[in-house]
């Protein structure tokens, strides 16, 4: 089967294409490297010649509110016009869990229009909707910082690291369109100050954690379902502990 990964050089496209490959798969990594602009349209018909299934992990490289929103909408027509014409049967794209319960984020608003624009295409779809990855913990303390202190809400928080992203996107792209949605977690669910604590004490830095209910996630409230799913989730297999592990051999 040939498959191809837009933004197969990200964090979570490379691993896509890896394992895609490893099990004899036909993969084209799809990117500004290999000539595919999404923006401008350039190369993505090319690219999907002879393709059964896309797989779209592109994403923007601005997180301002206008720019991210005109980027997944501008990306998501010429994609779908390509693989209208190159009769792809199968479009699986990765999405967020609870972007559609925090409006106050520019980001999570913009993906919540390109599951719009998928479900609107007419190409026989499957979106993945994860939480937030284990990688991005470091990020996320970082925007909470003020001087030595970390202001995060004690909501609920369940992330995933991004191997497990990566195995169930390569898992769904196998299957058959559900015209719908799954979401994904982790396996280990903890209040989000909790989570960021021990991260931070893992790697050895010093910054203190403050439970703050008032905190703001990116511009967003947290509350009791905004980050994790509702219902049914397909969990990964690696707990925080054991990322945690590898992340405190790596600081």
């Amino acid at each position: 089967m040939k498959i191809v990964v837009i933004g197969g050089t990200g964090l979570i496209g490379s691993k896509v294409v890896a394992i895609l490959r490893q099990t004899g798969h036909e993969v084209v990594a799809a990117s500004l490297r290999s000539g595919v602009n999404v923006i401008t349209g350039e190369g993505v018909k090319e690219a999907m010649a002879g393709a059964d299934v896309v797989i779209d992990l592109a994403n923007s490289p601005s997180f301002e509110d206008k720019a991210v929103l005109e980027f997944f909408q501008t990306a998501g027509r010429n994609i779908f016009a390509a693989e209208a014409t190159t009769g792809i049967r199968h479009h699986v794209a990765l999405s967020i869990v609870g972007a559609g319960r925090t409006p106050e984020n520019g980001y999570f608003r913009a993906k919540v229009a390109q599951e719009k624009l998928i479900e609107a295409s007419g190409i026989p779809y499957t979106i993945v909707r994860a939480t937030q990855f284990m990688e991005f913990l470091g990020a996320i303390a970082g925007s909470a910082t003020q001087g030595n202190i970390v202001r995060m809400s004690p909501g609920p928080f369940q992330p995933i690291a991004a191997e497990d992203v990566a195995a169930i996107v390569a898992d769904v792209a196998l299957q058959a369109p559900r015209n719908g949605m799954i979401d994904i977690a982790g396996p280990d669910r903890a209040p989000f100050d909790e989570i960021v604590a021990r991260y931070l004490k893992a790697i050895g830095d010093p910054r203190t954690v403050v439970g703050d209910p008032d905190a703001l996630y990116f511009g967003g409230r947290v509350e009791e379902h905004s980050l994790v799913p509702i219902g049914e989730a397909r969990l990964g297999r690696i707990g925080l502990d054991a990322w945690l592990s590898r992340a405190r051999t790596q600081a």
